[in-house]
């Protein structure tokens, strides 16, 4: 039976459509961003994916803005205030501070209201790798998870959450200082595609160059393998998202499904917001499964 005593929310950068989080009770605080001299709130519903990195192919900048500490403590009143619980599950500390916002939050509401707890998590995620989280967390919640277990769960699980990604195009990353200029310029001349991955520390590690997109195709399932949780025998979900890469994203999924025949349902495909998108502009392809720990 499911515990209603809490409720479940995380914020858009898990890359979670609307219609997943409104089917599964999640509640999202959305952040802001800026494309070209707009300021915009991450909605969900205010611009589709193909518009905002057609708009940033055409030149736009762009440059996100997390929430802080008041942002928080908006969202969260609100069910303090009907005598739920929260558990908040935070965009990786290693790539955003938005943990410290929320942690500021938690202590001004758990004193204003001292009957209730704030449960905040740090992801060490990104993307629908934080989105992959997210929806177990809905699974166990589901199945009657008080609060405090779903924690102890996350805190117990999320190192391993795996999270592989390429990029076709560097020049955001070198844009927003994950690729330096030299290695950016080097990588465009002789068609590197850089495979990267989410460590321990929740921080962007580039892992390897490779030659192309078939290439670094190869390479992301080849890590695949090497590190899925029970190998062939695979039966959990997994999430893919890309930036303006829908057919390559089918791609990979489709070899993903023929290789492990016991997933959890399809190989679920959705794009890279706006949040993450900023940072990856157009190019990327990222997936998320169960694996061996990220702890070294």
């Amino acid at each position: 039976m499911i515990d209603n005593s809490y409720v479940l929310c995380c914020d858009t950068a898990a890359d979670l459509t609307l219609s997943y989080l409104t089917a599964r009770n999640i509640n999202y605080l959305p952040y802001r961003y800026n494309l070209g001299d707009q300021v915009c709130v991450d909605d969900l519903v205010s611009i589709t994916p193909d518009k905002f990195f057609k708009t940033m192919e055409d030149g736009a900048m762009t440059k996100t803005s997390q929430p802080n500490s008041d942002d928080f403590v908006n969202f969260l009143t609100p069910f303090l205030e009907k005598g739920l619980d929260v558990v908040h599950v935070c965009l990786s500390s290693g790539l955003s501070g938005v943990l410290l916002s929320a942690n500021i939050a938690k202590e001004v509401l758990e004193e204003k209201y001292p009957d209730r707890k704030v449960h905040i998590i740090d992801s060490l995620a990104a993307s629908r790798g934080l989105g992959l989280l997210v929806d177990k967390l809905a699974d166990l919640r589901d199945e009657g998870y008080s609060a405090e277990q779903l924690v102890e769960w996350a805190e117990e699980n999320k190192l391993n959450l795996h999270h592989w990604f390429y990029t076709t195009d560097l020049t955001y990353f070198v844009r927003g200082g994950r690729v330096s200029k030299a290695s950016g310029w080097f990588g465009s001349l002789l068609n590197i595609c850089p495979l990267l991955h989410v460590d321990e520390e929740g921080h962007l590690i580039p892992v390897k160059k490779c030659r192309g997109k078939n290439a670094v195709m190869k390479a992301m399932l080849d890590t695949m393998a090497e590190n899925v949780l029970d190998g062939l025998e695979y039966a959990e979900k997994c999430f893919i998202s890309h930036a303006a890469r829908e057919e390559e994203a089918k791609q990979v999924a489709a070899e993903i499904e023929k290789t492990y025949p016991h997933l959890d349902g399809k190989v679920q495909i959705e794009s890279i917001g706006p949040i993450i998108g900023c940072h990856t502009g157009p190019g990327t392809v990222a997936l998320f499964f169960w694996g061996k720990s990220r702890k070294k």
